[in-house]
């Protein structure tokens, strides 16, 4: 059986959030002195997740064109 895999797009304002939320966890985590290991894998995970700039490309009509 594969493993599901999500993907997530979100914009510099989302992921700096995602990011505080984990750190965050992963300090309660470690004042309770309670494993961050699966914490800190997902916090790499959206540190080092690549950027992809989105491309706005439009269709103009003729008639938006002034043919």
């Amino acid at each position: 059986m594969k493993e599901e895999i999500k993907v997530l797009q979100l914009d510099k304002y989302e992921i700096g959030i995602l990011i505080n939320a984990l750190n965050e966890f992963r300090n309660k985590l470690i004042q309770e002195q309670r494993n961050t290991e699966c914490v800190d894998e997902v916090l790499l995970k959206a540190i080092d997740a690549p950027s992809k700039k989105k491309i706005l490309t439009r269709c103009m009509r003729r008639d938006e064109i002034g043919y």
